[in-house]
Formats: structure tokens, sequence, C-alpha cells
């Protein structure tokens, strides 16, 4: 893959986005244990510190230059409460000082709202600090271009921009395989699903659909030069793991499971799913 490498043994992957070096991560959750509680009754203690660090040493350990959130950086629908709020305010004063960009989840309502002005108030109050993001940029859940690299939530359909890279990152699904064993056993693994989807069925922003003056990129604070393709060109996909290991998601190898994206599976001319560390568990029809 040359624009995007999955980290062994971790739900991120690394990107090359004009020369930076890029931590892509999809669906953080921040707050979920709250959910779990009031909407289900089950406990949960807070695993927020947990999930900081290892995003945290994930960018300490790849040298990142930015951050690139693809979606559901928070996991209440509408305005967070005040746990979930201060989770994520934490956490992008935790960060190395970057920029952020952030994919709009069906989960993060107006995030842009408020979470820009914390990065200021926090960098206000910590004058000479060496962590804190330096900036945020959030991209509406069709995503965009960034370098050669299409981002999008998975919602919805993607923009033309991002269909038009060399390749569509997206989380949303949250996508398991449930393996089990010759006695019967099971369990559910998080995997990364990747292949080749049809450009021409990615919806009605796709390239087949576009006419003159009637297409439009979504995409305007993102690189928006692209090139001409064929609507029928193949674009390679990437959807990520769920970073959230608490947030459940689609079981793709089971026989009657539904997808969450509209791309999916009707868009798909391949896909195959692979294990964190790396293991080719291969089509994921015949898993």
């Amino acid at each position: 893959m040359s624009h995007v490498e999955p980290i062994p043994g971790e739900p991120a992957a690394v990107g090359s986005i004009d020369g930076d070096r890029a931590l892509f991560v999809a669906d953080y959750h921040a707050g979920i244990e709250a959910a779990l509680r009031y909407e289900r009754g089950v406990q949960v203690p807070s695993q927020a510190e947990d999930r900081r660090e290892r995003l945290c040493a994930l960018l300490d350990r790849i040298d990142a230059d930015r951050l690139v959130v693809l979606g559901d950086l928070m996991h209440s629908i509408g305005d967070p409460g005040g746990a979930e709020r201060g989770e994520i305010e934490v956490l992008f004063e935790s960060l190395p000082p970057i920029p952020v960009t952030l994919v709009k989840g069906n989960h993060d309502g107006a995030i842009e709202t408020w979470l820009q002005e914390a990065i200021d108030d926090a960098g206000r109050g910590r004058p000479g600090s060496a962590t804190g993001a330096t900036e945020l940029t959030v991209l509406d859940g069709d995503g965009g271009r960034l370098g050669a690299i299409g981002v999008c939530h998975g919602h919805s359909w993607p923009a033309p921009a991002a269909i038009e890279a060399d390749v569509l990152c997206f989380g949303h699904e949250h996508p398991c395989v449930r393996l089990e064993d010759e006695v019967g056993g099971s369990r559910v693994e998080s995997v990364w699903f990747r292949g080749e989807l049809e450009r021409a069925k990615l919806g009605p922003g796709g390239p087949a659909a576009q006419d003159g003056d009637d297409a439009t990129d979504g995409a305007d604070h993102v690189d928006t030069d692209t090139e001409s393709v064929t609507p029928n060109d193949g674009l390679e996909f990437v959807v990520f793991p769920a970073f959230n290991e608490l947030a459940g998601g689609t079981w793709i190898n089971v026989e009657g499971q539904s997808f969450l994206s509209p791309m999916l599976p009707d868009g798909l001319r391949t896909g195959e799913a692979y294990l964190l560390d790396g293991t080719r568990l291969g089509p994921y029809e015949s898993i």
C-alpha cells in the first residue's frame, strides 16, 4: 500500500500527506463508558486515560507531524456531557504540538463550535508549553483529499475530491470478524477491511454523477486539485478498525450481517480482511 500503512498490532495507520508523516485513526468514541452505563446498564470503568496514552504513544512512536481522525472522536450524538467533553479537552492538551484534522462522524455533532476554542484556551494557559494540539481543521463527513489520500467518515457518500484520490480511507464500520475453532469455540477480532471499490458506484457525489456545474467537491479547506478519472476505475480503500475497543462493530464475515456504510457491499470490487497483526484472512465472504 503506497500511501497508508497499518501499524502492526494497532488500530492505526501511517500515511504521507504532502511530505508530512501523519497518524490516522478512526472511531475514538470518547465518553463511551457513560453511554454504556446510561443506555445499557453496563458498568465500565473509564478508559479515557488509557485511550489518551495509547494515542499519544503512537504519535511519539512514529514521530508524527500531524494527526487525522476519521470521525466519531466523541461518542454522544449532540452536545457532549461534562465527562466526555473533559476527556477530549484533556486529550488535545496532551497531544504533541501538531495540527489535527477531524473528519466529522455521525457522532461528532457540532464539535467544531467548541473544540477550537478549547485548544486556543489551553494554549493561552500554557505559555512556552511543548504540548497541546496547535490547530484544528474540521471536514464534513463526506471528507475530501489530503494530498493523495481521500478521507471521509463512511456514514454518507464521499465527496468527489475524496473519490478522485489514490486511496480512500474511512471508519464508521468498526469491521470485525467472528472466528470459530474446531471445537465450536468462537471469538471476535477487529480487522482492517481493504480492497478495491467501483468509483462509479460511490453514490450521487461520485464522478459518474458529475455533469458540469452540478458537481461540487464539498472540501474547500483541503486539496481539491483533482485529476481526471474514469468512472469505471477501481479505487483502493481502507476501512479502519475502531480505535476504541468498547465500540463493537460489524461482523463482516457473518452471513446476513448488514454493513453500515452506503458504499458497502454494493460498491465493492474486492474486499479482504486482515488482523491487526497483519495476518491476511482473505476475501471477507469466505472467512
